[in-house]
């Protein structure tokens, strides 16, 4: 299995190469192609990535990305989202599962169409006045519906909207309502103010939700919260040819290179990466290996502890030993 292994910025260099160490030795078949992206590179290059990269990137199985800043300003896109749509990842997934010292208990997932919306790049711009344009078609809806109705196990879909004051949610909505009844899910929709206030106030009542990208941004934030930090939270973007591995969290310059940044996330990512591939075996491992580390109390600045980030991944990294 190839695997483009993109840090970026920030944090993203510093937990990457802890994920990479727990990639090893849960698949040590595994060849690691390092890609290198980012502000960094914009700043001595002027561009954040090219089409070689690209090239390289599409050689590859899946990538293993860290987190990224920004260039700002035209004509320079975000790195994420360039990838996110020149591949196709149309299906953002984000589990939130409580761990030992969560402050809930929750267990959902967030499906978030992740190349449309706001963040299609549809803008005009003057001195005075920006216009965005929101882009929702039924295909892309229908899409990652159809993805959320194949998680494994799933019990109820809910569909998180605006549908009282924007047509293209009324769309989103409908087209994801046709798809969950043609595939017998039992369903729900409900308005995304009404989704975000239910996170907080009852979270247990959510399964597996689906929604635009936007609003699946948003929340999926709020959702780390009561997980217990964004350096618990992982995420992969899915299509039909190719998939990315990404910690949630950004490139948190404010801490970068101080070794307070959380690798669980980065490491979990690796799992749904070793899921994807259908390594289920190793993906449990490695799960475990992550539970007893923070039932160990070897915790990261995020979670009131002491330990570094090599600290935390060096923990893992022992106990995903004894798990193999």
């Amino acid at each position: 299995m190839k695997i483009a292994v993109l840090p970026g910025d920030g944090i993203g260099k510093e937990v990457i190469p802890v994920a990479r160490d727990v990639l090893a030795m849960a698949l040590p078949s595994a060849e690691f192609v390092p890609v290198e992206v980012g502000h960094e590179r914009w700043l001595r290059e002027g561009e954040a990535i090219t089409e070689q990269d690209m090239a390289v990137i599409r050689s590859c199985d899946c990538v293993l990305f860290g987190a990224i800043t920004s260039p700002p300003g035209k004509p320079y896109r975000s790195v994420i989202l360039r990838l996110r749509q020149d591949l196709d990842l149309y299906a953002n997934i984000r589990p939130f599962r409580s761990f030992p010292g969560s402050p809930r208990p929750v267990d959902f997932v967030i499906y978030r169409e992740n190349t449309e919306d706001l963040y299609a790049g549809l803008e005009t711009a003057t001195a005075d006045e920006v216009r965005s344009v929101r882009l929702i078609t039924r295909r892309a809806s229908e899409r990652i519906a159809q993805a959320a109705c194949r998680k494994p196990g799933i019990k109820k879909l809910t569909i998180v909207h605006k549908a009282n004051v924007m047509r293209s949610c009324e769309l989103f909505r409908d087209a994801c309502a046709s798809v969950a009844a043609a595939a017998g899910v039992p369903f729900d929709d409900m308005l995304v103010d009404t989704a975000a206030y239910n996170l907080v106030r009852d979270p247990g009542r959510f399964d597996t939700i689906v929604t635009t990208n936007l609003f699946g941004d948003i929340l999926s934030d709020e959702a780390a919260a009561l997980v217990g930090s964004l350096g618990l939270s992982p995420s992969a973007n899915v299509g039909d040819e190719y998939a990315l591995f990404e910690p949630v969290h950004g490139s948190a310059p404010d801490i970068a290179g101080k070794g307070y940044a959380n690798p669980i996330a980065a490491v979990l990512s690796v799992k749904m990466l070793l899921e994807w591939a259908g390594h289920d075996r190793e993906a449990d491992a490695v799960q475990r290996a992550v539970n007893e580390t923070i039932r160990e109390g070897i915790h990261t600045r995020d979670l009131g502890g002491w330990f570094s980030t090599h600290d935390v991944g060096a923990a893992i990294v022992q106990q995903l030993e004894r798990e193999l």
